[in-house]
Parts: C-alpha cells; structure tokens; sequence
C-alpha cells in the first residue's frame, strides 16, 4: 500500500501540472467569473480523480518474493511476528514518503475540522437574533432571489465582518452595530450577496475544496487553483448582487465600508462578504481596468514539476522478480514465468527459458514443459495442465485478500499440492486464539503421509500464514515436524504429548533463519498433541497442534 501511495504522489506531479496548464489556458480565454469557477473548480476535480485514479492503478500487487523452501515441504517462511507478510526493501525505503504525506494529510485535516468547529461556535457563542424588521427584510430578500431554504438572520459581537456560516441549517452573521450603521440599501447589497453564496451551495462546496487540498497539499498549483475558486466565487456572488440592485457604486461603496469590520483571522468554514482581494473587486464592481496579470503558473515552475515527476516516476519502477530490465521478454512470456508456473518451474527451466531469444524458442519450451508432465501424453488432452489451472483459479477465488490468492501461503500450498483431504477451520478463532485453519493431506509423494499444514491469521484481515507441519514417512512411520522461519535469532522450545497428557518428547534449540526448521521423531500409533513456542526479537508465537500417527 505504501509504494502506491508512493506512486501515485510522484505522477501527480506531472497530472497536476499538466490539469493547472490547461486550466491557466482556459482561465486566460474566460471572462465570466461563471466560467472562470466551473474551469477552476473542474480543475481541482479533475485533479482528484487523476490522483485517486493512480492510486488505484498501483494497488495491484508485485510477483511474489518466494520464501525458502523446505526439502521435506515447501512452506513460506513465517516472521517474527506471526505472520506480517515480507516487504520489500524497496518498498520500505519508498514508504517515507508515503508517510510524510499523510502526516501532512492529517495536520491539514485536523486544523480544517478545527476551522469548521470554530466557525459553528460563531453561530452559538454572542449572537442575539436581528431585529423583527431585519428578518423580515431578509425573507424578502430571500423570495426575492428565489431561495426557499429558511436563513437566520444574527447579530454577533465575534463576528467582524458579515459570514454564511452552516449547509443544512443556514445562518447569516451581521457584525454588532453593522445593521444600524449602513444605510438600507447598502445592508440589504450585503445581505444579498451572502444569500448568493448560501443559493450556489458554497459552503459545502468550500468543505469539499478543503478535502481536496488537504489531500494534494504537496503541489502548488492545488493552492493557485483554490485561490482562484474563492476569488471567483465571490466575484460569481457579486455579480449576482449587480444584477439584482442595478447599483454597481452603491454596492462597491458598501464594500468599502466593511473595511473596519475586517476579520483578524481566517476561518476556512465560513463564507464571507470580505472573501477574496477587496480592492480588485471594488474595481471590477465598478469596470475599471487594471493591469493585467497572469492566470498560469510560473512556466519555469511547470517544467520542474514535469520533469521531478517524471524522474520520479521513473526511479520508483521495481522490476519484476526474475527479469532484468533490459530483458527482452514479453508480458504474455513474463506472466507465464512469473505467476503461472512460478511454484512449479525449476531453477533449470528457469534459467533456460530466460536464456531464450526468440519467440519461436519460447513457444516451443512452453509445449515441452507441458508435455513432460502430462500423465498421458498419447491423449490430446493435458490433465497435468488442466488441474493446474484449475488450482490456479480456485486460489484466486477463495484464497485472496490484499494480493491475489495465487500469491497467499495457502494458494501457494494449494497450488503444490492440490486440495487436501480435510479441513479444520476456525475463522472466529478458538477460545482467544487467531483464526486458524489446519490441512491434511492424506500422502504427498516424495513427503509423506498424514501431512498437516497448520494455517494461522493474526491480523484477523485474511492473510493466513502457514506456522507448522507435521508429516510421516518411511516404514518406521518417523514424524517430522516442520516450521517456517524468516531471517532472525529465534529459540524454540516445543514438547509433544499423548492423547492422555503423557509427555513422550521434548526438544529446545536456539536456531537462526531464514530456514525451515525440521526435528524428526519415531512415535508409537496414536494420537499426540504438539505444543512449541517460538521466540524472537518481536515476540513470542505459541502453537497447539493436533496429530495422529498410524
């Protein structure tokens, strides 16, 4: 999850630019502050899906890295920590990054719910409903604009200039003493423009934007593009008062009064009159031109972005497992090497396949390997080859959960060995222990008989990991249990018990891995119960099996 975090943020440098070039195109062409907030607000959009899009692209998982294999039984190698799937080093070394954005993500988060607290604490903490009249001014005001949603007027000693603060329940905050010291006609403008933002939904709209640039807050033209949906917004609302009144000087004049109302702060949550440049928009209120500046970014500043991203995105490929990258295998060749057949090719056929040149070569290794494990090659039909798949499809199917289910422990045991002939399973756990699962196979040739695979989840998030076995072999009927280990220092105490509680065997060793641990013993028939505790470094594992010898 990590590394596609890490990817995605190191392509959305270039898709963030690349969206903030064409908005400043489209910016520089708009005169509408109609337009002018769509493209913006479409940008920002924009922005998110192509991040959100990345992110979803890079989640699906890389090869396997094969755990070491055991002569007598091929397990995957189990951690420390019982069971916490191998990471890549790669892939801890790209997860700072990952980590450091959504710290940023977090800090962001917190001080815009922080922001919003304190913007509905404006509504509640030294305000004083309007007068009678003014209320009634409002409604009109309200009718007036076709608003049916009911607005509350307030007056507040907090508030310093006037603000639109709540969605569902709205209320329009008037500084103390504002309602008394403007002329109507210039309180009723005001009002008229926080109805508008209250009419186009810019309160939710700016939570929404707070989201967005909380999330990108990495890449500065999220920023630019955020400044430029408030100031069109409020140039959007303005304009709306305009058309409404017919009184452009009157309503640039009662701007120009709430000079002395202005907040000491910012409050993100909050709509307000005083949003965006003052000024520039008491000229564009009253059609004087200005100097024109630039709506895109810095072209130098657009480059760079390009160019971080894509050396970032290059830096951050991670070849797959058995191929360099100048290898000139195809997809279709890479995935039949490197998921089809990756339990069941050996190291020889490996090497000799990946020596191959052509095509042709290729196709025709492939039909050989087939036709040396097909039980009947007089017949048309490879069975060897269709059982394989079929194990393909049904881990897939029933053992995935964050990776494929051809990648997890039990597919890959599926995989070898086929179903086995009875299943234990405990997905809730037993008496405070993990879920768990226990497989027995009945004989695997070149292994044993009455082979036990003991499967445990300890993150309960369905990635079992296999923690033991135990198999008998040979005339004399010798048991050998077998645990998987990951590199570490562990020391293993492990006691086994008649069915009568009678100890019949005990062994302790200090082993180092990675390896797969194997202690032989010669029991009696019967039924025995395995008890061995592994410590490590991060923990201690502890481990009840149940077997019988016959």
């Amino acid at each position: 999850m990590n590394l596609a975090i890490t990817r995605a943020l190191a392509h959305f440098l270039w898709e963030g630019t690349a969206v903030a070039a064409i908005a400043a195109v489209l910016l520089r062409t708009g005169r509408s502050a109609r337009v002018r907030y769509g493209v913006a607000a479409a940008a920002l959009l924009a922005m998110a899906l192509s991040f959100g899009v990345t992110l979803a692209v890079s989640l699906p998982p890389q090869p396997v890295r094969l755990a070491p294999v055991s002569r007598i039984l091929i397990l995957p190698a189990i951690s420390q920590d019982a069971g916490a799937p191998a990471t890549d080093v790669a892939a801890d070394r790209l997860s700072v990054p990952a980590l450091v954005w959504m710290s940023g993500v977090l800090v962001l988060y917190l001080r815009s719910f922080a922001s919003w607290l304190l913007a509905e604490r404006l509504r509640r903490v030294g305000v004083c409903a309007a007068p009678p009249i003014w209320q009634q001014k409002l409604d009109a005001l309200r009718r007036r604009v076709a608003l049916s949603k009911p607005v509350v007027l307030l007056e507040s000693c907090l508030a310093e200039t006037p603000a639109v603060v709540g969605f569902f329940r709205p209320a329009v905050l008037m500084p103390l003493g504002l309602l008394a010291g403007l002329p109507t006609e210039q309180v009723e403008a005001i009002l008229l423009h926080e109805l508008a933002h209250i009419r186009r939904y810019d309160y939710a709209v700016n939570l929404l934007l707070s989201v967005v640039e909380g999330m990108l807050f990495y890449h500065p033209a999220v920023w630019w593009l955020g400044r430029v949906v408030r100031a069109e917004r409020e140039n959007c609302c303005d304009d709306e008062v305009v058309a409404s009144t017919g009184d452009r000087h009157g309503y640039a004049t009662a701007l120009a009064s709430l000079e002395r109302y202005r907040w000491t702060q910012s409050e993100a949550a909050a709509m307000a009159a005083r949003g965006g440049n003052l000024m520039h928009r008491i000229r564009r209120i009253l059609n004087v031109p200005e100097q024109p500046r630039p709506a895109g970014l810095p072209v130098f500043s657009a480059i760079l972005l390009i160019a971080a991203g894509a050396l970032l995105a290059t830096a951050w490929q991670v070849p797959k497992k058995g191929l360099a990258p100048q290898s000139r295998l195809e997809t279709a060749y890479t995935k039949w090497l490197n998921e089809d057949v990756l339990y069941i090719i050996t190291d020889e056929e490996r090497a000799a396949f990946e020596a191959l040149q052509t095509d042709e070569e290729r196709e025709h290794f492939i039909e050989q390997f087939w036709k040396r494990r097909d039980p009947t090659p007089a017949t048309d039909v490879n069975e060897f080859k269709q059982e394989h798949y079929r194990r393909i499809a049904y881990a897939n199917e029933h053992f995935a959960n964050s990776v494929a289910g051809w990648m997890t422990d039990r597919g890959r045991v599926y995989i070898v060995y086929g179903p086995p002939d009875e299943i234990e399973s405990h997905p809730q756990g037993d008496r405070g222990k993990p879920p768990f699962e226990q497989w027995l196979y009945r004989h695997i040739d070149g292994i044993g008989d009455q082979v036990l695979i003991d499967f445990t989840d300890p993150t309960r998030a369905g990635a079992y990991r296999p923690t033991a076995a135990v198999s008998q072999s040979g005339a004399e009927r010798r048991t050998t249990v077998s645990i998987p280990l990951e590199a570490g220092s562990y020391r293993i105490q492990g006691r086994i018990i008649t069915s009568d509680s009678r100890p019949v065997q005990y062994f302790e060793e200090n082993v180092t891995g990675p390896r797969v641990y194997g202690r032989s013993f010669v029991l009696a028939p019967g039924s025995y119960s395995l008890r061995f505790t592994l410590e490590g470094d991060k923990g201690a594992v502890v481990k009840d099996l149940t077997f019988s010898v016959r």
